[in-house]
């Protein structure tokens, strides 16, 4: 299924990027990690900079790259709020661009090429939960359209790419997803309560607390991701991956607190601007076509990030 081939993982330097890497250098292939160190760094794969099979470039896929792969993963695109909505129209054309680049790279090669889509692409649904099957309920020109519309149309790209030139694609919507490794200033719910019990400062709560989020832990993440690349190359519509347990911001911020033992209180702020109020999957297409489900459970996933934030908290005290 692997061996000795070559893949391209752009965003291979972030969060969920890096440890994609590790894990296909434990399949025996070589990798080429393409990332521009926007949001990625390159501490998360310092540790891999010695593989013999494992080789880091500084690249922006807005641009086009000339290599020689047999597989493409596509992750490059700041996720978070905080980073998407700093520079909105580089956000968009990273999802649009970059995904020209790559499909362009994998028509030539005969590649196959994998897209890191997103739930996003559901906006603020009016389907609970979403399946595959749903459009969205999205706003093209709010503060978060240039994610969720710059993720809609690479969709559309890979598809009319399938259709057009044969490339053979996947295309994954990622639910929210957490573990270490997350930039501890990204501005995503974990890491912000995470951040802000462990240095026992109020808990910031955005509306009510009772919107909820599906929260999937890191490994299970990327064991989709490849299970994915590998399924049958008929499997090429959409498939959703993400944990389809819901959980309430509020029962998010209570559970942090209590493994963290935090002296944080609650304070709630106003919902920021089309901030979706459900966000769960569907994940039984993953089920049937994939036989993949999520194993960690939150408080599981949580146990196992926090003590990564611990180490920043820590390591930032010794520098004031």
């Amino acid at each position: 299924m692997y061996g000795q081939k070559s893949v391209l993982v752009t965003g291979g330097a972030g969060f969920l990027g890096s440890h994609l890497c590790e894990k296909i250098l434990e399949k025996g292939c070589n990798v080429l990690c393409v990332d521009n160190f926007f949001t990625g760094s390159r501490n998360n794969v310092e540790h891999l900079i010695k593989h013999e099979r494992f080789e880091l470039m500084r690249h922006d896929i807005c641009f086009p790259l000339y290599v020689e792969v047999d597989e493409i993963y596509n992750l490059a695109c700041p996720a978070s709020p905080v980073h998407y909505q700093h520079d909105p129209v580089q956000t968009t054309k990273t999802s649009v661009l970059g995904a020209i680049n790559m499909l362009g790279l994998a028509k030539r090669l005969g590649a196959k090429i994998l897209q890191a889509s997103t739930s996003e692409i559901y906006g603020d649904p009016k389907v609970h939960p979403q399946p595959e099957t749903y459009w969205g309920h999205v706003n093209p020109i709010g503060i978060r359209s240039c994610y969720d519309e710059g993720k809609r149309c690479a969709e559309t790209l890979f598809i009319d790419y399938q259709r057009q030139n044969d490339v053979n694609i996947r295309i994954m919507r990622i639910f929210n997803t957490y573990g270490p490794r997350m930039h501890p200033e990204d501005g995503r719910v974990v890491s912000n309560f995470i951040m802000q019990a462990l240095r026992d400062l109020d808990i910031t709560v955005y509306g009510d607390g009772g919107q909820t989020r599906s929260f999937c832990y890191r490994d299970d993440l990327v064991d989709g991701m490849m299970l994915l690349m590998s399924a049958d190359d008929s499997i090429n519509m959409p498939i959703n991956i993400g944990n389809p347990i819901e959980f309430t911001i509020l029962q998010l911020a209570e559970l942090v607190i209590e493994l963290t033992g935090s002296k944080s209180k609650l304070v709630f702020q106003p919902l920021p601007q089309d901030d979706p109020m459900q966000r769960k999957p569907d994940a039984s297409l993953a089920k049937h076509h994939l036989n993949w489900s999520p194993k960690v459970e939150l408080r599981e996933g949580l146990e196992k990030t926090i003590p990564y934030f611990e180490t920043i908290v820590a390591e930032s005290s010794q520098n004031v």
